[in-house]
């Protein structure tokens, strides 16, 4: 077993009309043992910006905490909101500087870009655990579960969907994914993001 699938975990971004959603599971193990429902991959950066962080917990809760602090030292010293593209670049180095001995984590971002003309439009990027940046139109997704949440979503996925009928997408290819993949599961929780709102969703998922 890769030391990136021991404790489980799965996380997809999709990107929508003037908005985007992320969404992992919530369940911790350590091989095929469960060992917790409740251990969120997906956290705020700032109001429009969320990152998503599946691989190993004790590395997950790492880069939460490191970033966490990048975060209020750029706000502190630029004063002014950190975009997701800064954000990314910032991420990008940050793992790169550890390539000789890696996090394994492969982080997912998913936010609103404030362009020139005042709009927002839609950000999603991921890395690998050496900070190679991948950009995408459509979805990223990372984790155990990752080759399932290709296929579904590939079938699922749209473009220009609305926050609605995105969270109904993004839901159903998570909790469809996961159901087909033993270290995850347990449960999902989903954020979507909005020019003037984040709404939070916890969903029901197989308890097996």
């Amino acid at each position: 077993m890769s030391i990136m699938d021991h404790n489980g975990g799965s996380v997809i971004a999709m990107a929508g009309k003037d908005c985007v959603a992320i969404a992992s599971d919530l369940r911790l193990g350590a091989g095929a043992q469960t060992i917790a429902m409740n251990f969120e991959k997906v956290f705020p950066v700032t109001d429009r910006l969320y990152m998503g962080l599946p691989g190993l917990a004790t590395d997950v809760i790492t880069l939460r905490e490191k970033f966490r602090y990048l975060t209020n030292m750029f706000h502190i010293k630029e004063s002014r909101p950190l975009q997701p593209s800064t954000f990314a670049h910032l991420l990008s180095s940050t793992l790169y500087e550890r390539r000789f001995g890696p996090y394994f984590c492969e982080p997912v971002l998913a936010g609103l870009e404030l362009t020139p003309s005042g709009t927002y439009q839609p950000y999603i990027a991921g890395t690998d655990l050496i900070g190679c940046l991948n950009f995408a139109k459509d979805f990223i997704v990372a984790g155990t579960a990752s080759d399932k949440l290709f296929g579904v979503a590939e079938g699922l996925w749209e473009p220009d969907l609305g926050p609605e009928d995105l969270f109904e997408t993004i839901s159903q290819t998570l909790l469809n994914s996961v159901d087909r993949d033993a270290y995850s599961g347990w449960g999902a929780i989903v954020h979507v993001i909005t020019a003037d709102k984040v709404v939070t969703r916890t969903l029901k998922g197989r308890m097996d």
